[in-house]
Protein backbone atom coordinates (compact mmCIF):
# COMPACT_ATOMS: atom_id res chain seq x y z
CA UNK A 1 0.00 0.00 0.00
CA UNK A 2 2.82 2.39 0.97
CA UNK A 3 4.79 1.39 -2.62
CA UNK A 4 1.45 2.18 -4.43
CA UNK A 5 1.35 5.51 -2.90
CA UNK A 6 4.61 6.34 -3.40
CA UNK A 7 4.44 6.03 -7.21
CA UNK A 8 1.86 8.73 -7.47
CA UNK A 9 3.81 11.75 -8.44
CA UNK A 10 5.92 9.57 -11.06
CA UNK A 11 3.20 8.34 -13.02
CA UNK A 12 1.21 11.90 -13.05
CA UNK A 13 4.50 13.52 -14.47
CA UNK A 14 4.55 11.32 -17.18
CA UNK A 15 1.25 11.83 -17.95
CA UNK A 16 1.19 15.48 -17.92
CA UNK A 17 4.10 15.70 -20.64
CA UNK A 18 2.55 13.78 -22.65
CA UNK A 19 -0.22 16.21 -22.84
CA UNK A 20 2.19 19.12 -22.63
CA UNK A 21 1.26 20.68 -26.58
CA UNK A 22 3.55 23.12 -27.98
CA UNK A 23 6.72 24.45 -27.19
CA UNK A 24 5.11 27.74 -27.03
CA UNK A 25 3.52 26.84 -23.66
CA UNK A 26 6.16 24.66 -22.34
CA UNK A 27 6.62 27.83 -19.46
CA UNK A 28 3.07 27.46 -18.61
CA UNK A 29 3.02 23.94 -18.79
CA UNK A 30 5.96 23.46 -16.58
CA UNK A 31 4.45 25.56 -13.90
CA UNK A 32 0.81 23.92 -14.17
CA UNK A 33 3.12 20.26 -13.33
CA UNK A 34 5.27 21.87 -10.54
CA UNK A 35 1.60 22.95 -8.80
CA UNK A 36 -0.04 19.20 -9.44
CA UNK A 37 3.64 17.58 -8.20
CA UNK A 38 3.38 19.66 -5.14
CA UNK A 39 -0.37 19.21 -4.37
CA UNK A 40 0.27 15.11 -5.31
CA UNK A 41 3.24 15.52 -2.61
CA UNK A 42 0.95 17.26 0.28
CA UNK A 43 -1.84 14.08 -0.49
CA UNK A 44 1.05 11.66 -0.24
CA UNK A 45 2.05 12.38 2.92
CA UNK A 46 -1.40 12.90 4.15
CA UNK A 47 -2.14 9.08 2.84
CA UNK A 48 0.84 8.13 4.61
CA UNK A 49 0.37 9.84 7.98
CA UNK A 50 -3.11 8.57 8.03
CA UNK A 51 -1.72 4.82 7.08
CA UNK A 52 0.69 4.89 9.80
CA UNK A 53 -1.68 5.95 12.39
CA UNK A 54 -3.75 3.33 11.55
CA UNK A 55 -0.79 0.45 11.62
CA UNK A 56 -0.32 1.85 15.30
CA UNK A 57 -3.82 1.85 16.03
CA UNK A 58 -3.85 -1.74 14.85
CA UNK A 59 -0.88 -2.28 16.95
CA UNK A 60 -2.26 -1.49 19.90
CA UNK A 61 -5.98 -3.39 19.73
CA UNK A 62 -3.46 -6.53 18.91
CA UNK A 63 -1.74 -5.80 21.99
CA UNK A 64 -4.79 -5.24 24.29
CA UNK A 65 -6.30 -8.35 22.85
CA UNK A 66 -3.21 -10.18 22.76
CA UNK A 67 -3.23 -11.07 19.45
CA UNK A 68 0.42 -10.38 18.98
CA UNK A 69 1.88 -12.78 21.31
CA UNK A 70 2.30 -9.80 23.95
CA UNK A 71 0.76 -10.26 27.54
CA UNK A 72 -2.75 -8.66 27.69
CA UNK A 73 -3.66 -6.61 30.16
CA UNK A 74 -4.63 -7.93 33.77
CA UNK A 75 -8.18 -7.87 34.74
CA UNK A 76 -9.65 -5.51 37.55
CA UNK A 77 -10.95 -6.65 40.39
CA UNK A 78 -9.90 -9.09 41.94
CA UNK A 79 -9.09 -9.11 45.60
CA UNK A 80 -6.80 -11.63 45.11
CA UNK A 81 -3.51 -11.39 46.40
CA UNK A 82 -0.66 -10.47 43.87
CA UNK A 83 3.22 -13.14 44.07
CA UNK A 84 5.62 -10.66 45.53
CA UNK A 85 7.79 -11.46 42.32
CA UNK A 86 4.90 -9.67 40.53
CA UNK A 87 4.42 -6.72 43.00
CA UNK A 88 7.99 -6.06 42.34
CA UNK A 89 7.93 -6.24 38.56
CA UNK A 90 5.04 -4.03 38.34
CA UNK A 91 5.74 -1.31 36.01
CA UNK A 92 6.05 2.66 37.69
CA UNK A 93 2.65 4.72 37.89
CA UNK A 94 3.52 6.79 34.84
CA UNK A 95 4.10 3.97 32.56
CA UNK A 96 0.60 2.14 33.16
CA UNK A 97 -2.45 3.18 31.35
CA UNK A 98 -5.45 3.88 33.20
CA UNK A 99 -9.03 2.40 31.68
CA UNK A 100 -12.30 4.67 32.60
CA UNK A 101 -16.18 3.04 32.52
CA UNK A 102 -15.32 -0.42 31.69
CA UNK A 103 -18.63 -2.44 32.73
CA UNK A 104 -17.48 -5.80 34.95
CA UNK A 105 -19.35 -8.69 36.61
CA UNK A 106 -22.65 -8.39 38.13
CA UNK A 107 -22.35 -6.77 41.67
CA UNK A 108 -19.07 -4.58 40.50
CA UNK A 109 -20.85 -2.36 38.30
CA UNK A 110 -18.76 -0.12 36.12
CA UNK A 111 -14.90 0.88 36.83
CA UNK A 112 -14.97 4.63 37.28
CA UNK A 113 -10.88 4.40 37.71
CA UNK A 114 -8.33 1.51 37.42
CA UNK A 115 -4.47 2.50 38.38
CA UNK A 116 -1.55 1.08 39.99
CA UNK A 117 -2.57 2.67 43.17
CA UNK A 118 -6.07 1.72 43.35
CA UNK A 119 -9.33 1.49 41.20
CA UNK A 120 -12.94 2.55 42.21
CA UNK A 121 -16.00 1.00 40.86
CA UNK A 122 -19.78 2.11 40.95
CA UNK A 123 -22.46 -0.11 41.10
CA UNK A 124 -26.56 0.50 41.72
CA UNK A 125 -29.63 -1.61 42.80
CA UNK A 126 -32.71 -0.22 42.89
CA UNK A 127 -36.36 -1.55 41.63
CA UNK A 128 -40.05 0.28 41.32
CA UNK A 129 -43.04 -1.52 43.36
CA UNK A 130 -46.83 -1.42 42.68
CA UNK A 131 -48.00 -3.31 45.81
CA UNK A 132 -51.78 -3.66 46.31
CA UNK A 133 -53.09 -5.19 50.01
CA UNK A 134 -56.53 -4.53 49.67
CA UNK A 135 -56.97 -8.22 50.16
CA UNK A 136 -55.83 -7.95 54.06
CA UNK A 137 -58.47 -8.02 56.79
CA UNK A 138 -58.83 -4.09 58.10
CA UNK A 139 -58.00 -5.61 62.12
CA UNK A 140 -56.72 -8.00 63.65
CA UNK A 141 -56.77 -9.15 67.42
CA UNK A 142 -53.14 -10.53 69.03
CA UNK A 143 -53.40 -12.88 71.91
CA UNK A 144 -54.08 -10.97 74.43
CA UNK A 145 -57.23 -9.82 72.91
CA UNK A 146 -56.33 -6.13 71.87
CA UNK A 147 -57.90 -5.04 68.65
CA UNK A 148 -55.54 -3.27 66.29
CA UNK A 149 -55.96 -1.76 63.06
CA UNK A 150 -54.36 -3.06 59.91
CA UNK A 151 -53.45 0.02 57.26
CA UNK A 152 -53.44 -1.21 53.85
CA UNK A 153 -51.81 0.07 50.66
CA UNK A 154 -52.18 0.25 47.05
CA UNK A 155 -49.51 2.41 45.82
CA UNK A 156 -46.78 2.61 43.57
CA UNK A 157 -43.25 3.56 44.88
CA UNK A 158 -39.59 3.52 43.93
CA UNK A 159 -38.92 1.46 46.94
CA UNK A 160 -34.85 1.35 47.37
CA UNK A 161 -32.09 2.87 45.80
CA UNK A 162 -28.58 1.55 46.74
CA UNK A 163 -25.33 3.25 45.45
CA UNK A 164 -22.28 1.65 46.05
CA UNK A 165 -18.54 2.39 45.55
CA UNK A 166 -16.14 0.11 46.15
CA UNK A 167 -12.36 -1.25 44.68
CA UNK A 168 -8.81 -1.07 46.52
CA UNK A 169 -6.25 1.36 48.08
CA UNK A 170 -2.73 0.86 47.34
CA UNK A 171 -2.73 -2.93 48.01
CA UNK A 172 -5.18 -4.77 46.11
CA UNK A 173 -5.81 -6.97 49.60
CA UNK A 174 -7.10 -3.60 50.96
CA UNK A 175 -10.48 -2.61 50.30
CA UNK A 176 -13.39 -0.64 50.50
CA UNK A 177 -17.14 -0.74 50.37
CA UNK A 178 -19.35 2.39 51.07
CA UNK A 179 -22.66 2.76 50.21
CA UNK A 180 -25.75 5.19 50.46
CA UNK A 181 -29.36 2.68 50.90
CA UNK A 182 -32.81 4.60 50.59
CA UNK A 183 -35.76 3.34 51.74
CA UNK A 184 -38.04 5.67 49.47
CA UNK A 185 -41.16 4.36 51.05
CA UNK A 186 -40.00 6.03 54.75
CA UNK A 187 -40.07 9.48 52.39
CA UNK A 188 -39.86 12.36 55.14
CA UNK A 189 -38.93 9.77 57.82
CA UNK A 190 -35.13 10.06 59.52
CA UNK A 191 -34.67 6.28 58.85
CA UNK A 192 -34.73 7.24 54.64
CA UNK A 193 -31.09 7.35 54.04
CA UNK A 194 -28.30 5.20 55.61
CA UNK A 195 -24.56 6.37 54.63
CA UNK A 196 -22.40 3.44 55.76
CA UNK A 197 -19.73 0.78 54.76
CA UNK A 198 -16.94 -1.01 55.81
CA UNK A 199 -12.80 -1.07 55.41
CA UNK A 200 -11.61 -5.32 54.95
CA UNK A 201 -7.79 -7.09 54.21
CA UNK A 202 -7.39 -10.07 52.92
CA UNK A 203 -4.43 -11.61 54.49
CA UNK A 204 -4.71 -15.31 52.87
CA UNK A 205 -7.92 -17.75 51.65
CA UNK A 206 -8.88 -18.28 54.77
CA UNK A 207 -8.60 -14.90 57.07
CA UNK A 208 -10.22 -11.78 55.44
CA UNK A 209 -10.93 -9.41 58.28
CA UNK A 210 -13.59 -6.64 58.03
CA UNK A 211 -14.09 -3.44 59.85
CA UNK A 212 -17.40 -1.42 59.79
CA UNK A 213 -21.07 -1.71 59.11
CA UNK A 214 -21.77 -5.56 58.48
CA UNK A 215 -24.25 -8.31 58.42
CA UNK A 216 -24.72 -10.87 61.55
CA UNK A 217 -24.78 -14.05 59.42
CA UNK A 218 -27.40 -15.27 61.37
CA UNK A 219 -29.51 -16.75 58.53
CA UNK A 220 -29.17 -17.26 54.93
CA UNK A 221 -30.43 -14.47 53.68
CA UNK A 222 -27.52 -12.28 55.41
CA UNK A 223 -24.84 -14.35 54.37
CA UNK A 224 -23.97 -12.18 51.56
CA UNK A 225 -26.70 -13.81 48.93
CA UNK A 226 -28.88 -10.35 48.49
CA UNK A 227 -30.13 -9.21 46.10
CA UNK A 228 -29.79 -12.98 44.38
CA UNK A 229 -33.19 -13.95 46.06
CA UNK A 230 -35.96 -15.52 43.87
CA UNK A 231 -38.36 -12.49 45.72
CA UNK A 232 -37.54 -9.05 44.81
CA UNK A 233 -35.78 -7.66 48.19
CA UNK A 234 -38.31 -10.09 50.48
CA UNK A 235 -37.75 -12.79 52.55
CA UNK A 236 -40.29 -15.49 53.76
CA UNK A 237 -42.15 -14.45 56.52
CA UNK A 238 -40.29 -16.67 59.41
CA UNK A 239 -36.96 -15.81 57.98
CA UNK A 240 -38.08 -11.73 58.80
CA UNK A 241 -39.26 -13.06 62.22
CA UNK A 242 -36.45 -14.93 63.21
CA UNK A 243 -33.13 -13.38 61.84
CA UNK A 244 -30.77 -10.54 63.09
CA UNK A 245 -29.62 -7.68 60.82
CA UNK A 246 -26.51 -4.98 60.55
CA UNK A 247 -24.19 -3.93 62.86
CA UNK A 248 -21.08 -2.11 63.31
CA UNK A 249 -18.61 -4.75 64.35
CA UNK A 250 -15.43 -6.79 63.53
CA UNK A 251 -15.58 -10.29 61.37
CA UNK A 252 -13.41 -12.56 59.82
CA UNK A 253 -14.65 -14.92 56.60
CA UNK A 254 -13.01 -17.23 54.10
CA UNK A 255 -12.31 -20.72 53.01
CA UNK A 256 -11.14 -23.58 55.59
CA UNK A 257 -11.12 -26.05 52.50
CA UNK A 258 -12.21 -25.93 48.79
CA UNK A 259 -15.71 -26.46 49.46
CA UNK A 260 -16.03 -25.12 52.89
CA UNK A 261 -16.34 -21.42 53.92
CA UNK A 262 -17.11 -19.39 56.95
CA UNK A 263 -18.04 -15.96 58.68
CA UNK A 264 -17.47 -14.86 61.95
CA UNK A 265 -18.64 -11.72 63.67
CA UNK A 266 -18.51 -9.41 67.10
CA UNK A 267 -20.91 -6.43 67.07
CA UNK A 268 -22.64 -3.55 68.85
CA UNK A 269 -26.08 -5.06 68.57
CA UNK A 270 -28.79 -7.35 66.49
CA UNK A 271 -29.86 -4.47 64.14
CA UNK A 272 -27.73 -0.60 64.52
CA UNK A 273 -29.50 0.69 61.33
CA UNK A 274 -31.34 3.84 62.71
CA UNK A 275 -29.97 3.35 66.12
CA UNK A 276 -27.41 6.05 67.72
CA UNK A 277 -24.34 5.44 69.75
CA UNK A 278 -25.55 6.63 73.03
CA UNK A 279 -28.79 4.24 72.51
CA UNK A 280 -26.29 1.12 72.34
CA UNK A 281 -26.64 -0.98 76.15
CA UNK A 282 -22.57 -0.32 75.90
CA UNK A 283 -21.49 -3.97 76.27
CA UNK A 284 -20.03 -5.51 73.32
CA UNK A 285 -21.43 -8.97 73.51
CA UNK A 286 -23.36 -9.28 70.47
CA UNK A 287 -21.77 -12.18 68.19
CA UNK A 288 -22.72 -14.07 65.04
CA UNK A 289 -21.29 -16.81 63.26
CA UNK A 290 -21.51 -18.91 60.04
CA UNK A 291 -20.46 -22.28 58.69
CA UNK A 292 -21.75 -23.77 55.19
CA UNK A 293 -20.25 -26.65 53.24
CA UNK A 294 -20.81 -26.71 49.26
CA UNK A 295 -19.73 -30.82 48.97
CA UNK A 296 -20.71 -31.51 45.06
CA UNK A 297 -19.31 -28.29 43.13
CA UNK A 298 -17.79 -26.17 45.90
CA UNK A 299 -20.34 -23.69 44.96
CA UNK A 300 -23.61 -22.54 44.48
CA UNK A 301 -24.08 -19.82 42.15
CA UNK A 302 -23.38 -16.10 42.43
CA UNK A 303 -23.41 -14.90 46.01
CA UNK A 304 -24.63 -18.41 47.01
CA UNK A 305 -28.22 -17.19 46.26
CA UNK A 306 -31.39 -18.92 45.49
CA UNK A 307 -32.80 -19.98 41.88
CA UNK A 308 -30.86 -21.91 39.00
CA UNK A 309 -30.17 -18.56 36.73
CA UNK A 310 -27.18 -19.89 36.05
CA UNK A 311 -28.09 -23.55 34.55
CA UNK A 312 -26.31 -26.39 36.55
CA UNK A 313 -25.11 -29.12 34.37
CA UNK A 314 -23.81 -31.08 37.54
CA UNK A 315 -25.81 -31.26 40.90
CA UNK A 316 -24.69 -28.38 43.40
CA UNK A 317 -25.51 -28.41 46.69
CA UNK A 318 -25.19 -26.25 50.39
CA UNK A 319 -25.38 -27.15 53.70
CA UNK A 320 -25.45 -24.43 56.21
CA UNK A 321 -25.43 -23.67 60.13
CA UNK A 322 -25.92 -20.25 61.66
CA UNK A 323 -26.16 -19.29 65.59
CA UNK A 324 -26.85 -15.67 66.93
CA UNK A 325 -26.53 -14.41 70.61
CA UNK A 326 -27.24 -10.62 71.75
CA UNK A 327 -27.94 -9.26 74.96
CA UNK A 328 -30.62 -6.55 74.38
CA UNK A 329 -32.17 -3.86 76.01
CA UNK A 330 -35.29 -1.32 74.58
CA UNK A 331 -33.60 1.72 74.00
CA UNK A 332 -31.00 -0.43 71.10
CA UNK A 333 -33.83 -1.69 69.47
CA UNK A 334 -34.54 0.65 66.07
CA UNK A 335 -37.53 1.90 64.95
CA UNK A 336 -40.07 -0.58 62.72
CA UNK A 337 -39.40 1.70 59.38
CA UNK A 338 -35.99 2.12 59.92
CA UNK A 339 -33.33 0.11 56.83
CA UNK A 340 -33.46 -3.52 57.71
CA UNK A 341 -34.61 -3.16 60.85
CA UNK A 342 -35.15 -6.72 63.43
CA UNK A 343 -37.23 -6.34 66.78
CA UNK A 344 -37.76 -9.13 68.86
CA UNK A 345 -41.33 -9.95 68.93
CA UNK A 346 -44.20 -12.26 70.18
CA UNK A 347 -45.40 -14.75 67.76
CA UNK A 348 -48.39 -12.05 67.04
CA UNK A 349 -46.12 -9.60 66.49
CA UNK A 350 -45.91 -7.52 69.73
CA UNK A 351 -42.79 -6.38 70.06
CA UNK A 352 -41.48 -7.74 73.42
CA UNK A 353 -40.32 -4.23 74.76
CA UNK A 354 -42.88 -1.84 74.20
CA UNK A 355 -44.95 -0.67 77.61
CA UNK A 356 -47.49 -3.29 78.29
CA UNK A 357 -46.50 -6.03 75.77
CA UNK A 358 -47.98 -8.78 77.69
CA UNK A 359 -50.98 -7.18 78.55
CA UNK A 360 -49.68 -6.72 82.32
CA UNK A 361 -47.90 -3.78 84.30
CA UNK A 362 -44.97 -5.18 83.49
CA UNK A 363 -41.67 -3.92 80.79
CA UNK A 364 -38.71 -5.72 79.55
CA UNK A 365 -35.97 -3.56 80.00
CA UNK A 366 -33.28 -5.78 78.75
CA UNK A 367 -33.64 -9.78 77.32
CA UNK A 368 -31.18 -11.95 75.67
CA UNK A 369 -31.73 -12.94 72.12
CA UNK A 370 -30.20 -16.57 70.99
CA UNK A 371 -30.90 -18.16 67.33
CA UNK A 372 -30.05 -21.06 65.55
CA UNK A 373 -30.68 -21.54 61.56
CA UNK A 374 -30.12 -25.02 59.67
CA UNK A 375 -30.01 -24.72 55.91
CA UNK A 376 -29.84 -27.20 52.95
CA UNK A 377 -30.36 -26.23 48.58
CA UNK A 378 -30.12 -27.87 45.49
CA UNK A 379 -29.88 -26.65 42.16
CA UNK A 380 -29.49 -29.10 38.46
CA UNK A 381 -30.68 -28.00 35.18
CA UNK A 382 -32.94 -24.71 36.38
CA UNK A 383 -34.52 -25.99 39.45
CA UNK A 384 -33.60 -25.22 42.65
CA UNK A 385 -35.15 -26.49 46.14
CA UNK A 386 -34.16 -24.40 49.68
CA UNK A 387 -35.16 -24.89 53.01
CA UNK A 388 -34.29 -23.61 56.35
CA UNK A 389 -35.21 -24.43 60.16
CA UNK A 390 -35.09 -21.84 62.95
CA UNK A 391 -34.66 -22.20 66.70
CA UNK A 392 -35.15 -18.92 69.17
CA UNK A 393 -34.72 -18.47 72.92
CA UNK A 394 -34.91 -15.07 74.80
CA UNK A 395 -34.82 -14.76 78.27
CA UNK A 396 -32.45 -13.44 81.19
CA UNK A 397 -34.90 -10.74 81.02
CA UNK A 398 -34.50 -7.24 83.48
CA UNK A 399 -38.14 -6.62 83.97
CA UNK A 400 -40.23 -3.10 85.55
CA UNK A 401 -43.04 -5.03 87.58
CA UNK A 402 -44.60 -8.46 86.43
CA UNK A 403 -44.62 -10.40 83.41
CA UNK A 404 -45.87 -13.78 82.61
CA UNK A 405 -42.97 -15.65 81.28
CA UNK A 406 -39.35 -16.38 82.81
CA UNK A 407 -38.34 -17.38 79.09
CA UNK A 408 -39.50 -17.74 75.01
CA UNK A 409 -39.11 -20.25 72.64
CA UNK A 410 -40.16 -20.19 69.21
CA UNK A 411 -39.20 -21.93 66.03
CA UNK A 412 -39.89 -22.33 62.26
CA UNK A 413 -38.88 -23.03 59.10
CA UNK A 414 -39.12 -21.64 55.07
CA UNK A 415 -39.06 -23.36 51.44
CA UNK A 416 -38.65 -22.14 48.42
CA UNK A 417 -38.22 -23.26 44.97
CA UNK A 418 -38.25 -22.48 41.29
CA UNK A 419 -37.76 -23.66 37.89
CA UNK A 420 -36.54 -22.07 34.89
CA UNK A 421 -38.85 -22.20 32.63
CA UNK A 422 -37.26 -20.95 29.39
CA UNK A 423 -33.23 -20.48 30.59
CA UNK A 424 -32.18 -17.20 31.38
CA UNK A 425 -35.52 -15.93 30.47
CA UNK A 426 -38.68 -17.12 32.74
CA UNK A 427 -38.59 -18.42 35.96
CA UNK A 428 -41.65 -19.85 38.02
CA UNK A 429 -41.30 -20.20 42.06
CA UNK A 430 -43.25 -21.14 44.89
CA UNK A 431 -42.47 -19.47 48.94
CA UNK A 432 -43.59 -20.77 52.02
CA UNK A 433 -42.74 -19.91 55.69
CA UNK A 434 -44.28 -21.23 59.29
CA UNK A 435 -43.37 -20.16 62.93
CA UNK A 436 -44.38 -22.12 65.80
CA UNK A 437 -44.55 -19.82 68.53
CA UNK A 438 -45.97 -19.49 72.27
CA UNK A 439 -48.39 -16.68 71.01
CA UNK A 440 -49.79 -18.09 67.49
CA UNK A 441 -48.68 -19.95 64.74
CA UNK A 442 -48.40 -17.54 61.70
CA UNK A 443 -47.53 -18.71 58.41
CA UNK A 444 -47.49 -17.68 54.52
CA UNK A 445 -47.12 -19.14 50.89
CA UNK A 446 -46.38 -17.08 47.78
CA UNK A 447 -46.27 -17.77 44.00
CA UNK A 448 -44.41 -15.58 41.38
CA UNK A 449 -42.96 -15.32 38.27
CA UNK A 450 -39.85 -14.19 37.56
CA UNK A 451 -38.68 -12.28 33.94
CA UNK A 452 -35.27 -11.72 32.33
CA UNK A 453 -35.80 -9.92 29.14
CA UNK A 454 -32.03 -9.56 28.76
CA UNK A 455 -31.42 -13.08 29.24
CA UNK A 456 -29.28 -11.52 31.69
CA UNK A 457 -29.92 -10.59 36.28
CA UNK A 458 -29.02 -7.33 35.86
CA UNK A 459 -32.78 -6.44 34.67
CA UNK A 460 -35.58 -8.73 35.96
CA UNK A 461 -39.88 -7.95 36.35
CA UNK A 462 -41.14 -10.23 39.04
CA UNK A 463 -44.82 -10.71 39.90
CA UNK A 464 -46.19 -12.40 43.47
CA UNK A 465 -49.55 -13.62 44.79
CA UNK A 466 -48.61 -13.45 48.45
CA UNK A 467 -50.93 -15.57 51.11
CA UNK A 468 -50.42 -14.13 54.97
CA UNK A 469 -52.21 -15.57 57.94
CA UNK A 470 -51.50 -13.60 61.13
CA UNK A 471 -48.33 -11.96 59.59
CA UNK A 472 -45.99 -11.39 62.75
CA UNK A 473 -43.36 -8.67 61.15
CA UNK A 474 -43.88 -6.00 58.30
CA UNK A 475 -42.76 -2.53 57.93
CA UNK A 476 -43.47 -0.22 54.87
CA UNK A 477 -40.58 -1.49 52.30
CA UNK A 478 -41.82 -5.44 52.71
CA UNK A 479 -45.52 -6.61 50.86
CA UNK A 480 -46.62 -7.93 53.91
CA UNK A 481 -47.70 -5.66 57.51
CA UNK A 482 -47.85 -6.79 61.23
CA UNK A 483 -51.20 -8.72 61.44
CA UNK A 484 -52.04 -9.12 57.72
CA UNK A 485 -54.24 -11.67 57.18
CA UNK A 486 -54.87 -12.22 53.02
CA UNK A 487 -53.94 -11.44 49.94
CA UNK A 488 -51.24 -9.09 48.76
CA UNK A 489 -50.63 -8.47 44.81
CA UNK A 490 -47.12 -7.06 43.91
CA UNK A 491 -45.16 -6.36 40.90
CA UNK A 492 -41.39 -5.42 40.67
CA UNK A 493 -39.04 -3.44 38.19
CA UNK A 494 -35.57 -4.26 39.32
CA UNK A 495 -32.19 -3.00 38.09
CA UNK A 496 -29.13 -4.09 39.30
CA UNK A 497 -25.05 -4.01 38.07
Amino acid sequence: MHNAVRTVPAVALAALLALSGSPASASDMDREILRRLQALEENQKRLEAELAARDARIRELEQRQGLTGAEPAAPVAAPATPEPAVVAAAAPPAQEEPHFGRFQSMGRGFTLADTPNGDVNFSLWSYVRYLNQQGLDNDYTDSFGREIQVRTRDDLQVNKVNLTFKGWLLDPDFRYWFYTWTSNTSQGDSAQVVVAGNLSYRIDDMVDLGFGIGALPGTRSLRGTFPLWTKVDTRPMADEFFRPSYTTGVWSSGQLADTVRYKLMVGNNMSQLGVNATQLDGDFDTWSGALWWMPTTGEYGPNGGWGDFEHHEQLATTFGISATSSKEDRQSQPDTEDIENSQIRLSDGTVIFRPNAFNTDGRVNEARYRMLSLDAGMKYRGFNLDGEYYSRWVDDFSIEGDIPVDDLFDQGFQVQTGYMVLPRTLQVYLAGSKVYGEYGNPWDVAGGLNWYPFQSRQIRVNGELLYLEDSPVGYSSVPFTVGGNGTVLHTNLEMYF
